[in-house]
Parts: C-alpha cells; sequence; structure tokens
C-alpha cells in the first residue's frame, strides 16, 4: 500500500471513503474487502447512505502497514 496525497488528510477529523482512497492509493474494492477482514477501520455510520472514517484510525493504520514494510513483515 503506497501512501500518496498525505496532505489531503486532515490532523483530525472524518473524512468520505474517496479522500481515504487517495491517501492510500487503493481501489474501492481492495478498500472494502479488507474492511470485512478487518485489516481496515470500519466506517462511522451517520446517515443510511452516509459513513466517515476516523482520521486517527486512517492515521493508525499508515503507521501499521509503515512499520510493517520498514520491518519487512
Amino acid at each position: 500500500m503506497e501512501r500518496k496525497n498525505l496532505s489531503e488528510l486532515p490532523l483530525e477529523g472524518f473524512v468520505r471513503l474517496p479522500v481515504v482512497l487517495r491517501v492510500l492509493d487503493i481501489g474501492k474494492t481492495t478498500w472494502w474487502c479488507g474492511v470485512r477482514e478487518g485489516k481496515f477501520p470500519k466506517p462511522i455510520k451517520i446517515g443510511t447512505r452516509t459513513a466517515r472514517w476516523n482520521v486517527k484510525d486512517i492515521r493508525a493504520l499508515i503507521e501499521k502497514y509503515t512499520e510493517e514494510a520498514v520491518n519487512g513483515k
């Protein structure tokens, strides 16, 4: 997973899926598979068809995968 456009990610708050996908540079299908498998954080539902992700969760995910890449896991 390559990180791109990290400047699009605010320091705190919530973001929509398109921002998450751009920052992590992955596709929508890959993202939703990862959510179902528990690899990626689940969304916070704020309406019947509206979801957001906590920026803290996305930053923790980035840190986890960066650490694994550095440590060779």
